[in-house]
C-alpha cells in the first residue's frame, strides 16, 4: 500500500516534468537545429492554434519534419510551438517515466526486503523512506528546471540527498541509508536525462554523509560532522570536474553552494533529530544514549525499591555491551536493553531471590503461584516500557530475555506433589530472541546469576560453567532464530570470562582484620592474636556459614 501510494506520487511529479520540459516524442528539443538532416518523422498528435508567440498553426497528423530530409525554418518553428505549447503532452516521455518508476520501485522491493536487510521493515520506516523520497524527487524536478540550477554542477546545490540520509543513518542504521542513496541516484539521472555528474556527486556526497554520521554518540557532534561533509563536498566537486572535463560554466559560487549543502544537511539533521525521535520512537543512537542515563526516575526508582535487581542489571549490562562488541553487535542497544530487562520486577521486588534479605516469600507458597508471580515480571515489564515509550527494539529485549525456557526451581518442586504435571505451565511466556542483541542479553542474564552460586570462581571453572549455560541454551532452542553463530558464541564466552574474572577476583586479607561474624569475649588476646583452639572454631563456623550460604544461593538462582 505504501509503495503504491509513493508510486502514484512519483508518477504525478513524472507527470509535471514532462508536461513542463521541451520535448517532442521524448527527444529534447535542443536536439534538433535548423538545416540538420532529421533522424525520424515528428506528426503532430493535435491541432494548435496561433500564438503571439509562435503565430503559426500545427494541424492534426501534420508532419512537422521528415526523416532524410532537413529541417527547414517553418519545420523547427512548429517544433518550437508542439514543445512550448501547454495543451501538448508527451506521452511517449510520461510512458518511459513510467517504466523506468516501475523498474525503480521492483528494485526497491527487492532491496529493503526482509531477506537482504535482515529484518522486516516497520510501517513508520516505509513511510518515512517514502517520504523522503518524493520530497528528494519533486526538489530535483523544481530545481532543474530553474535558471542558474539547470547545469550539471549547480544542480545538487538544491538536493536535499545529504540531509535524507544523514537522517535515515541516525534512526534506522546506514544499510538502508545506503540503499536508499542508490534509489535516489537512479532517479536523478532519468530526471537529468542520464546525466553523470549530478548522480555521481550525490553519491559520493551521500556515502561520505553515512559514514561519517554512523559513528557518532553525541549530538554536537553533528556540527563537526557538518563542516567535514562540506569540505568533502567540496574535493568531490573539483574531483568530477576534472575526470569530466564538462565544458559548462564551473564558478566559485557554484562549489560554495554545495559546501553550503553539506554544512547546512548537518545542521538541519541535527534539529529535525529529536522531533523524529520522538514521533517514530525509534532506537538511534541518541535515544539510546538518552536512555542509558541512570539519573533517570525509573532508576532510580529500581536502586530504591529492588536494589539487588538494580546492581544485577548493571552487572548484564557490563557483560552485554561487552559481548557485543566482540561480536560487531549494537553494544548500546544491548546496554539499555539490559538496563530495563527486569523492569517489571519493580511491581513486587521482594518475591526475586537478589531483593530479599533472609526471608524466601515462596516458602510459603504453592509452586503454582510462585511461577505465576515469576513470569509476571516479563508482562509487568512490557507494560511499563510502553507507558515510558521505549523503542520496540527495547521492548523486544524485555520480552525475549527469558524466551520461554522452563522454570526448573518450581517445576521441579511441584514434581514432588503432582509427576503429572506439564512443563508448560512453568515455562516462561515468551518468545526466544530474534536478534543478536535479545541473544547476548539473555545469556548475560543467565550467566550472572548463575556464576553467583559459584565456590571459588577461577578462570577455568568460569570457563567451564559459562560455556555449559551457553551450550544448554543452544541445546534447548533458545538461540535458533538469534543469527548468533558458534564462532561468535565463544567470543561471547570469552567476554562473560573477562568480565566476570576481574569482578570475582580474590582480595589479600589485611592485618588485624577480624571476621565479624565472631564473638567478643572479653578475653585478654596476646600479641600474637587469639589463641590456636579459638581459631580453629573461628574457621569451623565459617566454613558451616559458607556452606550454607553457597546452598541458598543455588536454591535462590533456580527461582530466579
Amino acid at each position: 500500500m505504501i509503495i503504491a501510494l509513493s508510486f502514484l506520487a512519483v508518477l504525478a511529479i513524472a507527470f509535471f516534468d514532462v508536461a513542463s520540459k521541451e520535448t517532442i516524442v521524448s527527444f529534447q528539443l535542443q536536439e534538433f537545429e535548423l538545416g540538420q538532416i532529421s533522424d525520424r518523422t515528428i506528426t503532430s498528435s493535435k491541432n494548435i492554434g496561433p500564438t503571439i508567440e509562435h503565430p503559426i498553426t500545427v494541424e492534426k497528423n501534420e508532419k512537422i519534419i521528415k526523416k532524410g530530409f532537413p529541417i527547414t525554418e517553418e519545420g523547427y518553428e512548429k517544433l518550437q510551438k508542439l514543445a512550448a505549447s501547454p495543451t501538448y503532452i508527451d506521452y511517449r516521455a510520461f510512458a518511459n517515466a513510467l517504466i523506468f518508476y516501475l523498474l525503480l520501485a521492483a528494485l526497491a522491493i527487492f532491496l529493503f526486503s526482509s531477506k537482504l536487510c535482515g529484518k522486516k521493515m516497520d510501517t513508520k520506516e516505509q513511510v518515512f523512506l517514502a517520504i523522503l523520497f518524493v520530497l528528494v524527487q519533486l526538489i530535483t524536478v523544481i530545481a532543474s528546471k530553474m535558471a542558474f540550477f539547470d547545469t550539471s554542477f549547480a544542480l545538487p546545490i538544491l538536493i536535499p540527498a545529504s540531509l535524507s540520509v544523514m537522517l535515515l543513518t541516525v534512526l534506522f542504521g546506514q544499510q538502508n541509508a545506503i540503499f536508499f542513496v542508490f534509489l535516489l541516484a537512479f532517479s536523478v539521472l532519468f530526471i537529468t536525462n542520464f546525466d553523470p555528474i549530478p548522480a555521481f556527486f550525490l553519491v559520493a556526497s551521500s556515502i561520505t554523509a553515512i559514514r561519517i554520521v554512523r559513528r557518532i554518540e553525541k549530538r554536537i557532534d553533528m556540527i563537526f560532522a557538518s563542516v567535514l561533509l562540506g569540505i568533502f563536498n567540496a574535493i568531490f566537486l573539483l574531483c568530477i570536474k576534472i575526470i569530466f572535463n564538462n565544458p559548462q560554466t564551473f564558478s566559485l559560487s557554484i562549489i560554495f553552494g554545495n559546501v553550503f549543502n553539506g554544512f547546512v544537511s548537518g545542521i538541519l539533521a541535527l534539529g529535525l533529530l529529536t522531533p523524529l525521535e520522538s514521533l517514530l520512537n525509534t532506537a538511534s543512537v541518541f535515544r539510546l544514549m538518552d536512555l542509558s542515563d541512570l539519573n533517570n526516575p525509573v532508576m532510580k526508582k529500581m536502586l530504591i525499591v529492588a536494589p539487588g535487581t538494580y546492581n544485577h542489571s548493571m552487572m548484564v549490562a557490563s557483560l552485554a555491551e561487552s559481548a557485543c562488541h566482540e561480536i560487531g553487535a549494537n553494544a548500546l542497544l544491548a546496554r539499555v536493553g539490559a538496563y530495563y530487562h527486569d523492569l517489571g520486577k519493580i511491581e513486587q521486588p521482594e518475591y526475586f531471590v537478589e531483593n530479599q534479605m533472609g526471608n524466601n516469600k515462596h516458602e510459603e507458597l504453592n509452586p503454582r503461584l510462585s511461577v505465576s508471580v515469576i513470569r509476571r515480571h516479563v508482562k509487568k515489564g512490557l507494560e511499563k516500557a510502553t507507558q515510558l515509550r521505549l523503542p520496540k527494539e527495547v521492548l523486544a529485549i524485555i520480552e525475549e530475555h527469558h524466551g520461554n525456557s522452563l522454570i526448573s526451581y518450581f517445576y521441579a518442586e511441584a514434581k514432588k506433589q503432582d509427576p503429572q504435571v506439564s512443563a508448560e505451565e512453568f515455562s516462561y511466556i515468551g518468545t526466544p530472541p530474534q536478534s543478536k542483541e535479545s541473544a547476548v542479553v539473555m545469556l548475560a542474564d543467565t550467566v550472572e546469576a548463575a556464576c553467583r552460586t559459584l565456590d571459588k570462581p577461577s578462570v577455568s571453572r568460569l570457563e567451564k560453567f559459562i560455556k555449559q549455560l551457553v551450550m544448554t541454551k543452544v541445546e534447548l532452542g533458545q538461540l535458533d532464530n538469534s543469527g548468533l553463530t558458534f564462532k561468535e558464541l565463544s567470543s561471547i564466552q570469552r567476554a562473560f570470562v573477562t568480565i566476570l574474572a576481574g569482578y570475582y577476583h580474590s582480595r589479600i586479607e589485611y592485618p588485624n582484620q577480624k571476621d565479624p561474624d565472631e564473638e567478643e569475649t572479653g578475653e585478654v588476646k596476646n600479641e600474637k592474636g587469639t589463641k590456636d583452639s579459638d581459631k580453629k572454631n573461628i574457621k569451623h563456623k565459617t566454613q558451616n556459614a559458607n556452606s550454607v550460604l553457597i546452598k541458598k544461593s543455588k536454591k535462590d538462582v533456580k527461582e530466579k
